[in-house]
């Protein structure tokens, strides 16, 4: 059974931006595409080991919704959570979280 937790409203995040929010007692980072998508990662860059990747950059390969690192530049693909770009370190993917949208609120589920 999967449990979800209201983490905020669709309008409280901005598009192309990244947000933080705390799931169960885990940090992730949820990001808004332009297109109205939002998809959650766990927040720790695998690199540097802080909670920064709310504060990535938000970015695209092809058709594919990306996230650079905001400290060493890692790329990652937002709905796998796989990494694209290791920038020469052996690829570390992240774990992403299920997210859905009713009523105006943003649900998030670790799995």
């Amino acid at each position: 059974m999967t449990s979800w937790t209201a983490v905020c409203a669709m309008d409280d995040l901005l598009p192309e931006l990244g947000a933080g929010a705390m799931v169960d007692g885990v940090q992730v980072a949820l990001f808004r595409l332009a297109d109205d998508r939002v998809l959650a990662i766990h927040q720790r860059d695998p690199y540097s080991g802080a909670n920064v990747l709310s504060r990535g950059i938000i970015g695209s390969r092809g058709d594919v919704a990306t996230v650079t690192s905001p400290m060493y530049k890692q790329v990652w693909n937002l709905a796998t959570g796989e990494c694209l770009d290791p920038v020469g370190k052996d690829p570390v993917d992240l774990r992403t979280c299920a997210v859905e949208v009713t009523g105006g609120q943003v649900r998030v589920s670790l799995g």
